[in-house]
């Protein structure tokens, strides 16, 4: 340590992990830690937190649990599911997605109370150190950043135990011992990954599932729901306009109830290893299909398919943490673009771990019944039109198939 650390801005959950770090930090670097605690919808009492900050020495006023529920949706789930991200095709970008709104707040707590570093609690092993802190880069170049995993020697969990101890540092009973798995929470999805998860050939056992009933034991009845959309963004669904926090907590319980989000998945991460995680995202799972269901009628072919080749370059930006890179930005502005059109109304049938599009429609619409029906159409296309258009796009073929008999 070659500089002085006279304040800190910690991301603060109160658990185990990042209550010993708050420790950590004021013996080793003697200095002042603010905590920082995102309310992300993550579903658990957030006030327990700022009880073990006092305990631990933090001063009130450096204590800061921000509801930040509403812009995280608006501002970061919403801009990205206009894109239709998802990574390698299947994961919805849930953790991802939340890091860079977190990274930015520690970042403004920090200029307000001239804070010299911020701190995380991601290991070295994993994504989140690298978001995190390309985050904090972004907008801070020169802030100094500490990543206690890869500083300490606190290598396994029964050291930071044998060290909470030491401490006085409460330790909840289901972190004494192992703990069969690890979990990251917020309003869009809730990931587990670890121990009982590490074997990609076993099953993911019933009990690691927290935010979805076994669609086995959802209901015999399906369900029947309806999502409105303006310009790309939810507005309502069954005809009651919502907030955008408010409409995904909505579909969260419509998916809970009926099993609709599960996904397991392994997956590459950045750092170059592959992982296995489980993830459920019930609402965002609904959310992305009655998306794509919109789309389907107001977005123009070229549009919609140059759509789906940014959507994976889109969406590994989001999984390596460049949120705030220039290119993300970009194709922000591309795909938000595309989004002016994409307003209706998309049913979905939600039924035993599935959900289907049943019908959408639009004042934007560009289907058009009478040009592709299969009855008279009055004229409205006129199929030998097809002959000439054939013959064009075959005419490469040919010259190709002549040369080379």
């Amino acid at each position: 340590m070659t500089d002085k650390i006279n304040r800190v801005v910690l991301a603060y959950s109160g658990g185990l992990d990042t209550s010993v770090i708050l420790k950590w930090l004021q013996q080793t670097y003697n200095c002042e830690v603010v905590t920082f605690t995102a309310d992300l919808g993550q579903g658990e009492e957030l006030e327990p937190a700022r009880k073990k900050a006092e305990a631990a020495g933090v001063k009130p006023e450096h204590i800061f649990i921000d509801d930040l529920r509403e812009e995280f949706v608006r501002d970061y789930v919403f801009p990205m599911m206009r894109a239709n991200a998802m990574y390698e095709g299947l994961y919805l970008l849930g953790t991802s997605i939340a890091r860079p709104l977190i990274a930015k707040r520690q970042i403004e707590i920090a200029r307000m109370l001239n804070a010299d570093a911020v701190s995380h609690g991601a290991t070295g092993k994993g994504n989140d150190q690298v978001r995190f802190e390309l985050g904090y880069y972004a907008l801070a170049p020169d802030i100094k950043v500490i990543a206690p995993w890869r500083e300490w020697d606190l290598t396994s969990r029964s050291k930071l135990i044998e060290f909470a101890e030491q401490h006085q540092i409460p330790v909840s009973k289901d972190k004494r011992g192992e703990a069969p798995f690890s979990t990251d929470a917020n309003m869009l999805h809730t990931s587990s990954e670890g121990l009982v998860l590490e074997d990609p050939w076993v099953e993911v056992p019933d009990y690691v599932y927290s935010r979805t009933v076994n669609p086995e034991d959802a209901p015999n009845e399906p369900e029947v729901i309806t999502i409105d959309f303006e310009r790309g963004d939810g507005v309502a669904v069954n005809g009651v306009g919502m907030s955008p926090a408010t409409l995904l907590e909505t579909l969260n319980e419509m998916g809970r109830r009926h099993g609709i989000g599960r996904l397991d998945l392994v997956e590459n991460r950045f750092v170059g290893m592959k992982s296995r995680g489980m993830y459920e995202t019930p609402g965002g799972t609904i959310y992305n299909l009655a998306h794509r269901g919109i789309e389907q009628l107001t977005l123009d072919r070229g549009a919609a398919h140059l759509k789906d080749e940014l959507a994976p370059r889109y969406a590994e930006l989001i999984y390596n943490g460049f949120w705030f890179s220039p290119e993300r930005e970009m194709l922000q502005a591309a795909i938000d673009h595309s989004q002016d059109k994409v307003t209706g109304t998309v049913r979905l049938k939600l039924y035993k771990g599935n959900v289907s599009v049943t019908g959408r429609k639009s004042p934007f619409s560009l289907y058009s019944e009478k040009v592709v029906t299969f009855e008279d159409d009055q004229g409205a296309y006129d199929q030998r039109d097809a002959a000439g258009f054939i013959k064009l796009q075959a005419l490469r073929l040919r010259l190709l198939g002549r040369r080379d008999r």
